[in-house]
């Protein structure tokens, strides 16, 4: 009987373990728990007898591979993976997936919850502005994208989308302005909500001079990563213009320094947030098993990221 390690600093609900635990019984094989563990230490012992990995935010180096002689799969309950090893899995004919989408809805919502939040003032009591008639400009128009733009709709924002790997027939059919060029979806969008992988590419991509090209009382949104913004080339912006705004669920290093600095003007969440919610957690579990089982049954790799 193969095994299935869950192995999660942060666990997923009750109801997600039952039901992957359900999914993997009914085909034979057997879902293990490693939750809240303490040390790398613990995840390399536990590994050693596994099969098949599937981790959420949890770090998954070389260390722990070479820990792990059986191991043929992993796979990542979200859509974001750089928090394993992809080379060190590649050279040791690991599969790495993730569960692309499952997670969107929740993350989208977030994105327009928080815009709301800040555009009230935090709920403080005083007039704030609505989002009706604002322009929000989507970087990148993957799965979490796709949702911004539906909900953002709902709210009679005028939506635009910069993606260079998604065809401007694919956003336009969706009723979404395509923007070409990156720089021109700064200039033109009040709201700009950021859905980039951080990648060589795309680190520290988000600075000062994009960031200036945005127009008045902008709004910054960022569920994606932290890496992809200069902390240094934002904290002067946010010097410069008295007007502009951050908002994010990943706490940036330099958050204190921001939050002394200009009170009203950030918000992060006390923890990454995005695909916190119930619904989420079933479905990147539930997907996350599925796709293991498929891959040995089926040799099915389509999710495959390395």
């Amino acid at each position: 009987m193969k095994k299935i390690l869950v192995a999660t600093v942060k666990p997923f609900a009750p109801q997600a373990i039952k039901e992957m635990k359900d999914i993997a019984d009914s085909k034979g094989y057997e879902l293990v728990l490693l939750e809240k563990y303490q040390s790398p230490e613990e995840l390399k012992q536990a590994v050693q007898q596994a099969d098949a990995l599937i981790v959420r935010s949890d770090k998954i180096n070389r260390e722990i591979l070479e820990a792990a002689p059986h191991l043929k799969v992993i796979a990542r309950a979200g859509a974001g993976y750089d928090n394993i090893d992809l080379d060190a899995a590649r050279e040791k004919d690991m599969v790495v997936m993730n569960t692309p989408g499952q997670n969107a809805n929740a993350v989208a919502e977030l994105v327009l919850g928080m815009m709301v939040y800040m555009n009230r003032n935090k709920f403080n009591g005083t007039a704030g502005t609505e989002l009706k008639g604002k322009t929000l400009g989507i970087h990148a128009y993957g799965n979490v994208g796709k949702n911004v733009a539906r909900i953002a709709k709902g709210f009679k924002m005028d939506v635009m989308a910069h993606d260079p790997f998604v065809s401007s027939e694919i956003v336009e059919r969706d009723g979404i302005k395509d923007v070409e060029e990156r720089d021109d979806l700064y200039e033109k969008c009040q709201y700009v909500s950021l859905h980039i992988p951080a990648n060589p590419h795309t680190v520290k991509s988000i600075g000062y001079d994009l960031l200036k090209k945005m127009p008045e009382n902008a709004v910054l949104i960022n569920t994606a990563r932290k890496e992809v913004i200069d902390e240094e080339g934002l904290l002067r912006l946010m010097e410069e213009r008295p007007d502009f705004k951050y908002i994010s669920d990943i706490a940036p290093d330099n958050k204190d320094i921001l939050e002394e600095k200009f009170p009203g003007r950030v918000f992060f969440t006390p923890k990454k947030m995005g695909a916190q919610t119930a619904e989420a957690n079933i479905n990147a579990g539930k997907a996350a098993v599925k796709q293991i089982i498929d891959f040995f049954e089926n040799g099915n790799t389509t999710y495959k990221v390395n």
